[in-house]
């Protein structure tokens, strides 16, 4: 059915990265061909802490067959540091291991098995020192030092209102533990890089990345060349999930070193099992959370404690913890909180960027809490999150008032309604019950106010002699949606058909440095630099339609594919394509947007946190077979607020996609750790949701449209992941009486839960 936005009647195109990908024409990293290709290998730590005394057999293995170079952290022509939040993640581990699995050496060679079998080969002398592996056991003040002085990366705090007084206000005080485990991202297609040595003297780096600058920004660090000595391109990427956020710094600058050393292309695959093993993970978080309560409902007070296991380095785990403690009370109005956040070192796998970041661990606790407070006052969960809402004009736990961009209270009737909400309280007969659960979460969209350095991005639009149009980005496509985003925004601003407007791969020689393709930021920001651009070339062809039809500039709007005037003139889009390239007018202009407008105390965690927020609300109905454990999803509702759904198809798929990635995250993905050693690095051991695991997911679009985004746009990527765990869990409880405050619920902890109620 045709879709209206703005003066512009439409139908919804399919997206335009879908034929090239269905018909096997993209290019993944391993698809491209070079001439006298090498291939790279990692030699890796096989113990989670202790004192590097060298290599036993170095030498050996130079000799192996095949091998054209090995490299330790001594061969490192830069600093032995890849940046992220802090500097404390090196490139190849100089004297000391942290995590099973951290890089020690490299190895190119002819062919992937050889430099396999020579990174294998490699024998390290390592002294094995004592480890902690649980965020809790590092906080205690006789435990391993792993990170600094106190095994604290970083702490953070919210303080509103007076907290004693909130409880003492409260006619019911709940107070409860939750946990969380590692999730892996499992993106179909593995970390791959290629570096190639150019006749300068300095390297071009591709590979399957969200962040192609912090890849630049990595590769000056380590290799020592100037910006202008690396360029790094983007591949067609196959899902990242926040996953390709950080770790393909680290993987780029491995591949790169070997590359300029030998001076051959050099790349590196890895395979599920390594990827499993050395690659960033979602965080392992503990939280403690206390609600206080008036009896008609109104949630007086809350105090957190929100403990995030960040492994041996940092990476962006201040970041997740930061937005994790934003979000910990939800998007209710509470007049008093105490919250306080810690990322702690251990001796596990760094864990950094994944859908939502740090905000499914906290609405898991936050959500599943809200239902156990309702519980307690006894009345229905519904009736208590509306009464708490956020709605605008509210007031956040961080003390931002809630602009005009706020589609909560929609979005949470339309789901109980699409549902026919209601609570069964484990009443079915026989073995398997039924029973529905709720959650509701809001969402920061962007870096926000601890991100903010970042919040920028970039653009270039080119309008060629034939209408055809080139957009540059700073922003990537990676199996989101983005370029059809762009595209669409770009077209619908300049009159031009869709099929004529291509989204170029990101290059850091196209567009100045855009921040990271992360926390839904890229339609808000990235959208607004193709705007801004498209906007700049639009008032050429302006004038140029100005002149065919006979009025003046001012005069002139673009409806459809035609530049109009006010009494209906019309000159069609080509026709004023060629009319400027007449006049002499510039076709091409760089866009440049930045987010302003926010804040943050550290000291008091007030300020305006993000420049705005989408809402969500999630239902679902469970049936649990009380004889097995065993959960099976029925069906799932999820309504977003999202500004305005730039292309409906992509929006609906990014809700269905996060809906059931968040099923995986409660019921089914267990990552088993001992002694920091992953146990199960592989998708046989690592069980995520197949296609009969799908149940039917309803997507809702909401739409509140936000002044400052592109066509009234928010963002939607990880909102989707966010909610629907909680809810989950709260199903189970209604469907068989009893609740499990951990993710992921296996069966086995079911029947547990079980055996205490019978």
């Amino acid at each position: 059915m045709p879709k209206k936005t703005g003066n512009t009647e439409r139908k919804e195109q399919i997206r335009s990265d879908a034929l090239r990908k269905v018909r096997g024409r993209a290019l993944f990293i391993e698809d491209i061909p070079h001439d006298r290709l090498l291939h790279g290998a990692t030699a890796r730590s096989p113990v989670p802490h202790g004192l590097i005394r060298g290599f036993l057999n170095i030498d050996e293995v130079r000799a192996m067959e095949g091998v054209r170079a090995v490299l330790t952290a001594a061969d490192i022509p830069g600093e032995n540091t890849v940046p992220f939040v802090k500097d404390d993640y090196p490139c190849l581990a100089g004297s000391e291991v942290k995590f099973r699995g951290q890089p020690l050496a490299l190895v190119a060679a002819e062919t992937r098995d050889q430099a396999r079998a020579a990174a294998e080969a490699l024998k390290a002398d390592i002294e094995e020192y004592p480890a902690v592996f649980e965020a809790v056991d590092a906080m205690r003040p006789d435990t391993v030092r792993v990170g600094g002085d106190d095994n604290i990366h970083s702490s953070y705090r919210i303080r509103k209102g007076d907290i004693d007084e909130g409880f003492r206000a409260a006619d019911i005080i709940v107070e409860r533990i939750y946990r969380n485990s590692h999730q892996v991202h499992c993106y179909l297609e593995n970390m791959g890089m290629t570096a190639v040595p150019s006749p300068s003297g300095g390297v071009v780096v591709s590979g399957s990345m969200q962040c192609p600058f912090y890849v630049h920004n990595a590769l000056v660090r380590v290799t020592g060349l100037q910006y202008s000595k690396i360029r790094v391109l983007q591949a067609e990427t196959g899902g990242g999930f926040g996953g390709k956020e950080d770790m393909p710094s680290l993987q780029a600058a491995h591949t790169a070193l070997l590359a300029l050393k030998t001076g051959r292309p050099v790349r590196i695959i890895y395979d599920r099992r390594e990827d499993f093993i050395a690659m960033s993970k979602r965080h392992p978080v503990r939280t403690r959370i206390k609600y206080g309560a008036s009896a008609d409902g109104k949630i007086t007070a809350c105090e957190a404690e929100y403990i995030v296991n960040g492994g041996a380095y940092c990476t962006l785990s201040p970041i997740v913890a930061w937005r994790g403690l934003i979000h910990i009370t939800g998007p209710y109005e509470i007049p008093n909180i105490m919250a306080d956040s810690y990322v702690m070192a251990t001796n596990t796998v760094p864990c950094g960027a994944f859908r939502g970041f740090g905000q499914p661990q906290a609405n898991f606790a936050n959500e599943s809490l809200i239902d156990e407070l309702a519980e307690k006052l006894d009345m229905d969960p519904l009736e208590l999150r509306r009464k708490n809402l956020l709605k605008t004009g509210s007031v956040t736990a961080t003390g931002q008032r809630i602009g005009e961009s706020c589609g909560m209270e929609e979005a949470l009737e339309r789901t109980v309604k699409r549902i026919s909400f209601r609570r069964r309280k484990s009443g079915d007969p026989g073995v398997k019950k039924r029973g529905m659960g709720l959650s509701v979460t809001f969402y920061g969209v962007g870096l926000g106010a601890e991100g903010k350095y970042f919040a920028k991005s970039g653009a270039q639009v080119y309008v060629k002699e034939d209408g055809s149009v080139l957009v540059a980005v700073g922003n990537v496509e990676m199996g989101q949606g983005s370029e059809t985003v762009f595209t669409r925004i770009c077209a619908d601003t300049l009159g031009c058909p869709y099929d004529m407007v291509d989204v170029l791969e990101p290059d850091t020689t196209r567009v100045p440095d855009s921040g990271p393709t992360v926390a839904s930021r890229a339609t808000m920001v990235g959208g607004r630099a193709v705007l801004d651009a498209a906007l700049k070339v639009r008032d050429a062809l302006t004038r140029s339609a100005a002149d065919i039809i006979g009025v003046r500039p001012f005069d002139i709007s673009v409806s459809g594919h035609k530049y109009v005037s006010s009494d209906g003139r019309e000159a069609e889009y080509i026709e004023v394509v060629r009319a400027a390239y007449a006049r002499r007018e510039k076709m091409a202009a760089q866009g440049w947007y930045r987010v302003e407008g926010v804040s943050f105390d550290e000291k008091t965690g007030q300020g305006d946190a993000y420049p705005v927020y989408t809402f969500s609300a999630n239902a679902c109905e469970v049936e649990v077979d009380t004889e097995t454990g065993q959960v099976k999803v029925l069906r799932l509702v999820a309504a977003h607020d999202i500004g305005k759904a730039i292309h409906t198809p992509s929006a609906e798929g990014q809700i269905q996609g996060g809906a059931v990635q968040a099923v995986g995250y409660a019921l089914y993905e267990n990552l088993v750790l001992e002694k920091g050693r992953i146990l199960n690095p592989s998708l046989t051991g690592y069980t995520v949701p197949t296609s009969v695991d799908v149940c039917d997911v309803v997507p809702i679009i909401v739409e509140s449209p936000y002044p400052e985004g592109p066509f009234g746009a928010k963002g939607l990527g990880e909102p989707p992941m966010v909610g629907p765990a909680a809810a989950v869990m709260n199903a189970i409880y209604d469907a068989c009486g009893v609740r499990v405050r951990k993710t992921p619920c296996l069966p086995e902890d079911i029947m547990e839960e079980l055996k205490k109620i019978t």
